[in-house]
């Protein structure tokens, strides 16, 4: 018989076939009527599941069925999943996060490739994750004991904002993002600040796109793409992405349904091996794909218009070099591009004497004063350079004065800059700099 509710005549038999398997395992397990509800052999099977395996059975009491343990059991597990589901109507709820520190908990974990690593976030209290696509979060982290902080750019779109999502390469020897492959998993909180970043479709303007990429570079397109595609229907959108090989291409499946359905989106692809570029052609015919690595004749291949396009480009530094000059090369009008990137912190070196502040002063340093602490600083050490020899906690990303991270305030002295990318006028009356594009030229004092 079946019922679309609580079945008593399919828990007697759940229970008598767990009984019966108890006994031999050889004896053919009676067929259990199937319900749609509440369902009593699950039941017992999460009570068979919860008993730890070296358990042994002392008396017959505790060798049989527990209507009170298999509840019991049920229970506790319905709380679990309680407290860990998401309340949609507090979620539809939820403020909008605009900027600032959050604790997020990893709901999701997968690979996209071998070495890449995709992570979706959600609140711990239900939040809506407003930004500007193609910007980035920083991780605040503590590794071995000593504080750490890493940016990455945020993969999703805000027109889905009820996660967000981040995807990070492994480096070899590569601290942060072996550490956060490797170690951080479901359900694992992290606390992140942000979101930064300059780079992104809100602040440069464009009717016409063209966005170059390499490697994980590709996921501020990524973001910008899916933005495009939500919200605003026939963006001009050229997508040409540069990868080692097919096996190497992020999002290669899901940026191809997004080329799919998004008729104003062309995705191309430059492989350097390209063993598996028919492969690609004939699974995705609608993408094209050349082999070796970008240079002028295939950029026109594939994008007769670029001229006429504004570029947003990402990936390691020697491939935006390489890319950059070769469009300054080809005439086009470098007013309409603009890169992003993350930069590693240099070494410093550890066999240099160190000099007392009144060595240091007499040589022609300067001293800066953090939070009531004075440490000196070499003229030609930028402000970032200086913080960062003595420990404290910045937060830096690009260090190339673009991304805006590593804002921080002067109160006295006189500084030098370079970059004041990011800076409304008014903060730059305040005092406000760029610590990776900034030199002092006195004693200075300052608010990180």
């Amino acid at each position: 018989m079946t019922a679309s509710g609580f079945s008593f005549s399919a828990a007697l038999a759940s229970a008598q076939t767990e009984k019966t398997s108890s006994l031999s395992t050889t004896e053919p397990q009676p067929a259990v009527p199937k319900a749609g509800g509440f369902s009593f052999a699950k039941v017992l099977a999460t009570a068979q599941t919860d008993k730890p395996l070296n358990a042994t059975s002392t008396t017959a009491k505790s060798t049989g069925f527990s209507m009170a343990g298999a509840l019991s059991s049920l229970g506790a597990k319905a709380n679990a999943l309680e407290t860990k589901s998401v309340n949609a109507a507090k979620l539809l709820a939820a403020d909008n996060w605009l900027r600032g520190e959050v604790i997020l908990r990893c709901v999701e974990k997968w690979h996209e490739t071998h070495d890449v690593v995709s992570f979706r976030f959600q609140g711990i209290e239900p939040v809506k994750f407003n930004y500007k696509p193609g910007q980035f979060i920083t991780f605040k982290l503590e590794i071995d004991g000593k504080p750490v902080y890493r940016s990455y750019t945020i993969a999703s779109s805000p027109s889905r904002p009820y996660s967000l999502i981040v995807t990070i390469k492994k480096i070899d020897g590569g601290l942060v993002s072996n550490y956060l492959a490797d170690q951080l998993n479901v359900d694992d909180e992290v606390t992140v600040v942000g979101p930064d970043g300059a780079f992104n479709l809100i602040d440069i303007q464009a009717d016409k796109y063209l966005f170059l990429s390499a490697g994980s570079g590709v996921t501020p397109m990524y973001s910008m793409s899916r933005w495009l595609c939500d919200t605003t229907v026939g963006s001009d959108i050229a997508f040409v992405h540069s990868a080692r090989s097919a096996e190497d291409i992020i999002f290669a499946e899901t940026m191809a349904t997004m080329a799919a359905r998004c008729n104003s989106l062309a995705l191309s692809y430059v492989l350097e091996d390209d063993s598996a570029k028919q492969q690609v052609v004939d699974r995705h015919p609608n993408i094209q794909c050349e082999s070796g690595r970008l240079d002028i004749a295939k950029l026109t291949a594939l994008v007769p218009d670029f001229q006429t396009r504004t570029v947003f480009i990402c990936g390691p530094e020697p491939y935006m070099a390489a890319v950059k000059s070769m469009l300054q090369q080809a005439q086009f009008n470098m007013a309409n591009f603009y890169q992003e990137s993350f930069a590693t912190a240099p070494k410093t070196a550890s066999n240099k004497r160190s000099l007392s502040p009144s060595e240091h002063v007499a040589s022609g340093g300067f001293m800066l004063k953090i939070a009531g602490k004075d440490f000196p600083i070499g003229s030609d050490q930028t402000l970032l350079e200086g913080i960062e020899s003595e420990g404290l906690p910045i937060i830096a990303a690009c260090r190339n004065g673009v991304c805006g991270a590593c804002k921080c305030q002067v109160t006295e002295g006189s500084v030098t800059t370079s970059s004041t990318a990011t800076l409304t006028a008014d903060e730059i009356a305040a005092g406000f700099v760029l610590a990776c594009s900034t030199v002092i030229t006195s004693d200075v004092s300052l608010t990180l």
